[in-house]
């Protein structure tokens, strides 16, 4: 099974920023993949913040409108770790961010949002906390 682990989560004022990581992302053969990060505050459903998939030379990303312009998603496939970069961090970015994975599915994110039936496989989800 794929095991994927988190880190980089913390607090941090307004204003800052956090690189979070997602340990285990790996890759299929045929270069079809989806992945992507999750945001779930209390009380409140998981939602789609970046996500990113490939499908032979061609590649889609999503990026939720209240994030756009502040964070970026890239993965580094050497060391099978997925990134989030998140600068200009706002209190209500506040929650527990989830990576999720599904090799070899493609998800057209031209065409669409992020949906959590997307992805088979979760990280165990890291806190981020935002102070104003």
């Amino acid at each position: 099974q794929v095991q994927l682990v988190e880190s980089g989560g913390g607090s941090v004022q307004a204003g800052g920023s956090l690189r979070l990581s997602c340990a285990g992302a790996r890759y299929t053969y045929y270069s079809n993949d989806c992945m992507g990060w999750f945001r779930q505050a209390p009380g409140k459903e998981r939602e789609g913040v970046a996500g990113l998939s490939f499908i032979s030379t061609s590649s889609s990303t999503y990026y939720a409108d209240s994030v756009k312009g502040r964070f970026t998603i890239s993965r580094d496939v050497a060391q099978n770790t997925l990134y989030l970069q998140m600068n200009s961090l706002k209190p209500e970015d506040t929650a527990v961010y989830y990576c999720a994975t599904n090799p070899g599915y493609y998800c057209d994110y031209a065409r669409r949002s992020m949906l959590v039936s997307d992805f088979r496989y979760w990280g165990q989800g890291t806190q981020v906390t935002v102070s104003s």
